[in-house]
């Protein structure tokens, strides 16, 4: 079947059609200008778009229908249609408009697919592009993220959200005295927990409600705190500790049905001076590429800070695989399941390491520092305060108020033996600008569609930045 039915395609790529005939051509009247189009191009909005009822009515030629709209911003989305790319003449107009024009016509997703696709991420090219000021005296808490790019932000006892565009903006106010823990499930929905407060809330932001509230008893019936927030495809899961700080565990919760509770795992009951059962999870990350949930803590005593790394199998409720941490314990870590690796930065040193996945049935310490691996603890906990976060195939880690952007060197296969982790080289970069550079300590960084989501101590604000050009 050739690509435009009903009409003749010459040499040079230009479509011919006889008027008379069923053509695949469609004339539209949008505000008094006159466009055409095929009807291929305006399948491509969806069956539930306002083009699909334009693109299936049958008016044999006898009416052209005629749309009450602006025909420039028409003009803007019908290129959108044909290339999936906005036009270059699309930066003259405000992107809100664009936003509501594509509603209007059922084609936002596409709209927001060429604005803020997460393939268009290019770590080595972010740049500082804006800065989302916040409402009130207090700091971000915690962020979160939608894979295309909206944002939540935790201030004191308030969320504020904004869309995709950076444009539409909305807060409201929660019963929590401040959020320690904030995790996006939808652009308009969000689980909220904090670790002075009883229950885990499900928030509707677009509303202004408490949907639900998860909670979790143990045997004494006190009530439980939230630790942490993590999230597979299919399951939420909420990392819990008992108000009396005596017991803890990780409930799964079914996100395909009403966030049906599905099981607990890692439930620990403290009697005496059982240290490793007293460390409640305080970082939830699923790792697809194994199937697991990865669930770590740290616990800071007279010995030093000691803490443990637990991969769990949530089907069978037990752990694959644990690492307890005890020299140079972990500040934060992390799993990219593009590298196949786990991160780490030492508190005590402040260094990054990596282990590889691969080895986790081997019983010696896997870890490798990737930076100078003479350094040693001076006291001073370098690493503190300092986060480490994986997106894509690149590690970024957090050291006082800038950023390393950590990235494995490619290297010829011959010359690499693919089951000897230390064969592996990653090198390290600074990340943005000069002027970019310093300033307060980062407390979060997050990632959403092209952008990374930054926020710094005693500052009411997010740095936005981005590597794509836009609006």
């Amino acid at each position: 079947m050739p690509p435009f039915a009903g009409s003749n395609t010459s040499s040079n790529g230009v479509h011919r059609h006889d008027s008379n005939s069923n053509s695949n051509i469609v004339t539209i009247d949008v505000g008094g200008q006159i466009f055409q189009t095929t009807k291929q191009t305006l399948s491509l909005a969806g069956s539930k778009s306002f083009f699909s009822k334009i693109s299936n009515s049958d008016n044999n030629g006898s009416m052209i229908p005629f749309i009450d709209r602006d025909p420039e911003l028409f003009s803007i989305l019908l290129s959108l249609l044909r290339t999936g790319n906005l036009p270059s003449k699309a930066k003259s107009f405000n992107i809100q408009d664009l936003i509501f024009e594509s509603q209007f016509y059922g084609i936002e997703n596409l709209l927001v697919n060429s604005q803020s696709n997460p393939s268009q991420f290019d770590a080595f090219n972010l740049e500082k592009s804006s800065l989302l000021p916040l409402n009130g005296r207090d700091s971000p808490t915690s962020i979160s993220t939608t894979p295309y790019g909206s944002l939540h932000i935790a201030h004191g006892s308030k969320v504020t959200s904004f869309d995709w565009s950076l444009q539409r903006k909305s807060t409201i106010l929660t019963q929590f005295t401040a959020i320690d823990s904030l995790f996006a499930l939808s652009p308009s929905i969000a689980a909220a927990g904090a670790t002075d407060f009883s229950g885990l809330q499900i928030l509707d932001l677009e509303k202004g409600f408490v949907k639900e509230t998860l909670n979790w008893e143990n045997v004494t019936k006190s009530g439980s705190t939230v630790q942490a927030i993590g999230a597979s495809p299919d399951h939420l899961f909420t990392s819990f500790e008992s108000s009396r700080r005596n017991s803890n565990c990780i409930m799964v919760y079914d996100l395909n049905d009403s966030l049906r509770p599905v099981t607990k795992i890692g439930h620990y009951e403290i009697y005496g001076a059982d240290l490793d059962s007293a460390i409640p999870s305080t970082k939830l990350q699923w790792v697809s590429s194994h199937n697991l949930l990865m669930a770590s803590g740290s616990h800071s005593g007279p010995s030093g800070v000691l803490g443990n790394i637990k991969f769990w199998d949530i089907r069978s409720g037990n752990v694959v695989y644990e690492l307890k941490e005890k020299a140079d314990c972990f500040a934060d870590v992390t799993a990219s399941n593009v590298l196949g690796g786990m991160f780490k930065v030492g508190v005590n040193t402040g260094e990054i390491f990596f282990a590889d996945l691969r080895n986790m049935d081997s019983d010696s310490n896997s870890w490798i520092c990737l930076g100078d691996g003479r350094k040693v603890a001076n006291g001073k906990k370098e690493g503190f305060g300092c986060k480490i976060e994986s997106h894509g195939n690149q590690v970024f880690c957090s050291k006082a108020g800038n950023l390393e952007l950590w990235s494995e060197v490619a290297m010829n296969r011959a010359e690499r033996d693919e089951s000897d982790s230390s064969e592996r080289v990653f090198k390290k970069n600074l990340m943005g600008r000069a002027k970019d550079m310093g300033g307060s300590r980062i407390t979060n960084f997050h990632f959403g569609g092209s952008k990374m989501f930054i926020t710094r101590k005693d500052q009411q604000c997010v740095e936005v930045w981005s590597s794509v050009r836009g609006f």
